[in-house]
């Protein structure tokens, strides 16, 4: 597909200072992208072209409640997008990358005021990425957290926010912070910090705790980052006592634990 506004003209209605027309321009975009015979065809400067609209959407939107439930509607836009099975991530990740090319590339000129509301947007579509690789809201999928969906999102982690190579430049600090930031957040939100759940077959529990390791092992690899904000958040979120390598009860903890006649510990004088 040409990549100009001639293929997609409401672009430039995403951006209007007129609520009602970005409204009517957002519906329109999501029934676009939900055909695949269109989504499909795009190409990568075609989703940074929309992109940037969406991008100056979410700046022109005031207002708490308005900005909340736009930030929630753009994250859902990857529901709405194209995966046949023989094909996963065929428009997902293309878009996903434009999205953090974009967000990367007009990060320093957010202003303070507008800041708050940039910071829910990264967290919505970054909560609603994982969600994908697993299937939904609720990881719900045969095969969850394991296979081509689960590959090709990592890929992407390693390639924008958490990158680690190359140019470490094209992601701004105060982006990857607040990646950084958020990922337990969101990994929770899934439960997939809850890996013995009643509702979770072996298959799902095993393929839970694969995903959640390797997004550890990209998190680990910020630990060592040259930035030295980088490098403490990463290792500050490492120790999140949700995450369940740190809920693990050390040996001289236990045996203190079970000592069932009261002489591993001390409680001091009663009243």
């Amino acid at each position: 597909m040409a990549s100009d506004q001639g293929n997609m003209p409401f672009i430039k209605h995403l951006a209007s200072s007129d609520r009602k027309i970005r409204t009517s321009a957002l519906s329109t975009l999501r029934t676009f992208l939900s055909a695949p015979a269109t989504a499909r065809k795009l190409t990568d400067l075609d989703y940074m072209k929309l992109w940037k609209g969406l991008f100056y959407s979410v700046w022109m939107c005031d207002r708490p409640i308005p900005q909340q439930n736009l930030c929630t509607e753009l994250a859902e836009l990857l529901s709405v997008l194209p995966t046949p099975n023989d094909d996963e991530g065929a428009a997902v990740i293309p878009f996903l990358r434009a999205f953090w090319a974009t967000l990367s590339r007009e990060w320093t000129s957010i202003d303070v005021l507008r800041m708050e509301k940039f910071l829910l947007l990264v967290r919505r579509v970054f909560g609603a990425s994982l969600a994908w690789v697993g299937g939904g809201k609720r990881g719900k999928k045969d095969g969850a957290w394991t296979g081509t969906r689960a590959d090709s999102m990592l890929r992407l982690l390693q390639e924008w926010p958490l990158e680690s190579k190359g140019d470490l430049s094209k992601v701004p600090v105060g982006l990857r912070l607040h990646v950084i930031d958020i990922w337990v957040d969101e990994t929770e939100k899934l439960e997939l910090l809850d890996q013995e759940s009643e509702d979770d077959s072996a298959e799902d529990t095993s393929g839970k705790v694969q995903f959640l390791d390797r997004i550890r092992e990209i998190v680990e690899v910020q630990t060592k980052s040259t930035c030295k904000p980088v490098r403490m958040r990463a290792r500050e979120s490492m120790t999140d006592d949700r995450l369940p390598w740190n809920n693990t009860a050390s040996p001289d903890r236990e045996m203190a634990d079970d000592d069932s006649d009261g002489r591993g510990s001390w409680d001091g004088f009663k009243d």
